[in-house]
C-alpha cells in the first residue's frame, strides 16, 4: 500500500514538472519581456515617455500618437530614410501639370487594409473627403497644412477624383509649393473606409490600415500592442512579429527598464545619461537628427502677453544659454528663431534677444503690465525638444522672477495639456515642435499664421504682414524667393515675440545591442518594419 502512495506521488510530481516546463517553454516562444524570445516570435518593445492621444493621424498632433499609426497606415508618398526626400508610398508614382494645379497619382496595386476591404481609388477619395468636411477641432493638421476646408476662401485643395481603380487626381484651388512634403506626413495616412464608415469614434480606438502592422489591443497608460501584418505589401517585411509600445514617463525608470531587458528601445533619453550608455557594452546610443524646436509660448490674447512689450521683456528675462547647458548638456543649441537652421529659409542674420534682467525689467516698466502672477505651464512628459518640462519650467520661474513678474507652474495630463493649451488657456506654456516635412512652411505657417489659431497656432498670434508673407511663399516656385519672405517672416516674428525660442535639439535614445536595423527618423515618426531582434 505504501509503495503505490510513493508511486502515485513520483507520477504525480512528475506531470507537475512537466507541466511547469511546458508553460515555460510557451512564454519563451511568446517572446518572453523586451528582446523577443525565439525564432518562432519576436518581440519588438519601444519605451516612450507618454501615452497616445487617439490612434486616428488625421485627428491629432502630438508624436505619440502619430509615432504608433505610421506603423498602422501609409500615405501616398513617404520620405526617404533619414530625409525629408520625397519616396514611393501607396502611389508608386505621380505627376504634376505645368501650372501647379493638377496632381495625378497612380497607385500601388493588390493592397489590402488589415479588415480585408481593397486599397483603391475610391478609398483615397473617400479618405479626403472626411478631412476636407471636417474643421480645426476633428482634422488639426488638414487645416494648418491645406489652408482650410471644403468651400472655405484659403482652401488649398479644391477636389479628389478617382480615374479608374488605380488612379487619384486631385486639383487644388492654387499652388502650394510644399504640396508633395504634406501629403508624406503621417496625419495623411490612407484608412480604411470600411472602418471610419463603420464607427467613426471608435476608429480613434481601433485603427485599420495598410501598413506592417496591425493593431491589437490599446491599455490606457500602459501599452500599445501591434502585431505583424502577414499579408503586408511589401515582400519580407515587417522582421518582428509582435510592436509594443510601452509608456514609462520617468526617464530614469525608462532607462531603467531598458537596461533591465524590459524594453527593446528607449526614447528620451537624459542627455546626462548618453556616457553611461556609451560605455554600457550591452547598449547602443542613437541620436535622431535634429529637426525641432523647443519653445515658451505666450498667448497673446491674455494679459499680461497683449502687450509687445511684455513679451519682450521676458525673451530678455530667460538665460536660454544656461538653461541648455544644464538640462541638454550638450545635445542642443540655443534658439532664437521659430525653425531650426537645417531648415531652408532660416534667417541667421536674426540678432538674438540677449539675456539682460535690467533690460526687461525697463520694458516691463513701460509696458501695461500690472504685477499679478501669471501661469506658467509645464509639460507633464518628456519630448524630444525639452527632456524635463518641469525642471525648466523652474528655471524660466525664476528667471521671471528676478525681474518682478511671479508665476505659479501648472500641470496637466498630457492630453489635456495639449486640448487646453490649444485653446488659448494657458498665459505661458512650454511646448515645441518636430518638423514633419523639412519645409519652413510647417513651422512657421503651421504654428504662427491666423490661418491656425486652435489648431497648432497656441499662441493664437496673428499679424497681416506674417500673413501675407506666409501665404505668398506658399505659392512661390522660385526657391530663392520662397526663403527671402521666410526671412522677412522671421525677423517680424522676432519683434513681435510671441514665443521664446529656447533650443534646438538632438534628441537621444537607446536600445539593446541586439537591435539591428533602427535608424531614428528627423521628424520623429519611426517606421519599425525593417527593425530586427537579433
Amino acid at each position: 500500500m505504501n509503495k503505490r502512495k510513493s508511486l502515485t506521488f513520483v507520477l504525480l510530481l512528475v506531470l507537475v514538472l512537466s507541466t511547469i516546463l511546458a508553460a515555460c517553454g510557451s512564454k519563451k516562444e511568446e517572446g518572453g519581456k523586451g528582446s523577443g524570445g525565439d525564432a518562432k516570435e519576436k518581440t519588438l518593445v519601444y519605451g516612450r515617455g507618454a501615452d497616445s492621444v487617439k490612434l486616428d493621424p488625421s485627428a491629432v498632433t502630438d508624436g505619440e500618437s502619430l509615432g504608433v499609426t505610421k506603423n498602422i497606415m501609409e500615405t501616398l508618398i513617404n520620405f526617404g530614410e533619414g530625409s525629408t526626400e520625397l519616396v514611393p508610398g501607396l502611389a508608386e508614382k505621380w505627376e504634376t501639370s505645368k501650372d501647379g494645379l493638377t496632381y495625378t497619382f497612380e497607385l500601388q496595386k493588390g493592397v489590402k487594409f488589415h479588415d480585408g476591404s481593397d486599397f483603391n481609388a475610391e478609398a483615397v477619395v473617400k479618405n479626403f473627403d472626411r478631412w476636407m468636411n471636417g474643421n480645426a477641432e476633428s482634422n488639426p493638421y488638414f487645416q494648418s497644412m491645406f489652408g482650410g476646408f471644403k468651400g472655405e476662401k484659403n482652401a488649398v485643395i479644391k477636389e479628389v477624383k478617382a480615374d479608374g481603380d488605380d488612379q487619384v487626381v486631385m486639383t487644388l484651388n492654387h499652388a502650394q509649393a510644399p504640396f508633395l512634403k504634406n501629403l508624406a506626413m503621417t496625419p495623411f495616412a490612407i484608412a480604411s473606409p470600411t472602418a471610419f464608415e463603420k464607427d467613426a469614434k471608435g476608429f480613434e480606438k481601433n485603427p485599420v490600415g495598410t501598413g506592417p502592422f496591425k493593431f491589437v489591443e490599446w491599455k490606457r497608460n500602459d501599452a500599445i500592442t501591434l502585431e505583424k501584418n502577414k499579408d503586408y505589401w511589401q515582400k519580407g517585411l515587417p522582421k518582428v512579429d509582435k510592436l509594443i509600445f510601452r509608456s514609462i514617463p520617468d526617464n530614469s525608470a525608462r532607462l531603467n527598464a531598458l537596461t533591465s531587458g524590459d524594453i527593446d528601445i528607449a526614447d528620451g533619453i537624459n542627455p546626462s545619461d548618453a556616457a553611461s550608455i556609451e560605455g554600457n557594452a550591452d547598449l547602443q546610443l542613437f541620436k535622431r537628427p535634429s529637426l525641432n524646436v523647443g519653445y515658451l509660448g505666450l498667448t497673446v490674447t491674455r494679459k499680461p502677453f497683449d502687450d509687445k512689450k511684455v513679451r519682450q521683456a521676458v525673451n530678455h528675462a530667460i538665460d536660454k544659454k544656461a538653461i541648455v547647458e544644464a538640462f541638454f548638456e550638450g545635445q542642443a543649441e540655443v534658439a532664437k528663431n521659430a525653425m531650426p537652421p537645417v531648415i531652408q529659409g532660416f534667417n541667421d542674420e536674426i540678432t538674438d534677444y540677449e539675456y539682460d534682467p535690467e533690460k526687461a525689467k525697463k520694458l516691463l516698466k513701460e509696458s501695461n503690465y500690472d504685477g499679478k502672477e501669471i501661469e506658467l505651464w509645464a509639460m507633464p512628459v518628456p519630448r524630444p525638444y525639452m527632456p524635463d518640462g518641469q525642471k525648466i519650467a523652474e528655471a524660466i520661474q525664476k528667471n521671471l522672477e528676478d525681474i518682478g513678474m511671479k508665476s505659479k507652474i501648472v500641470n496637466y495630463e498630457w492630453g489635456t495639456y495639449l486640448e487646453k493649451a490649444s485653446k488659448g488657456e494657458a498665459d505661458a506654456f512650454l511646448l515645441g515642435w518636430t518638423g514633419d516635412n523639412g519645409d519652413a512652411d510647417n513651422f512657421l505657417y503651421t504654428l504662427l499664421d491666423e490661418d491656425n489659431i486652435g489648431s497648432n497656432n497656441y499662441t493664437y498670434f496673428k499679424n497681416d504682414k506674417t500673413h501675407k508673407i506666409l501665404k505668398q511663399a506658399q505659392i512661390e516656385v522660385d526657391e530663392d524667393k520662397r526663403v527671402a519672405l521666410y526671412k522677412e517672416a522671421q525677423e517680424i516674428l522676432h519683434e513681435e515675440a510671441p514665443w521664446v525660442p529656447l533650443a534646438y535639439s538632438t534628441p537621444l535614445l537607446a536600445g539593446n545591442k541586439n537591435i539591428k536595423g533602427f535608424n531614428p527618423h528627423p521628424t520623429g515618426s519611426d517606421r519599425f518594419d525593417t527593425v530586427e531582434v537579433e
